[in-house]
């Protein structure tokens, strides 16, 4: 079983691109791809036809996929970015920030 060290529901920064320093929630993980969707970040406009389903059309703003690399999680005791690493802890293998040694939930 092989972990993901950023998951849906983290708290992230984004370190690099036109939403540096903004922060969001992990709402889509995409491991095969490397990516992650953040809600409200690196939002992009669709312009859409009216259809049946969508009668009005029009330009739609969703959030599009950031590479991995270029978000961090938020530490909570600081609320700056932290490296994230693994360690067994119990007999469970858990997330673990460099920085201050917390054990992330999972």
């Amino acid at each position: 079983m092989s972990m993901a060290k950023i998951r849906k529901g983290d708290t992230v920064v984004v370190l690099t691109g036109k939403d540096k320093g903004r922060e969001g929630q992990v709402v889509q993980s995409m491991p095969k791809d490397g990516k992650v969707v953040v809600s409200g970040v690196n939002m992009i406009a669709r312009h859409t036809k009216p259809s049946q389903a969508d009668p009005e059309g029009g330009v739609k703003r969703r959030e599009a996929a950031i590479n991995v690399s270029n978000v961090a999680i938020k530490d909570p005791k600081t609320g700056k970015p932290a490296r994230v690493g693994f360690e067994v802890r119990d007999g469970k293998k858990v997330r673990v920030l460099k920085g201050s040694g917390e054990v992330l939930n999972g």
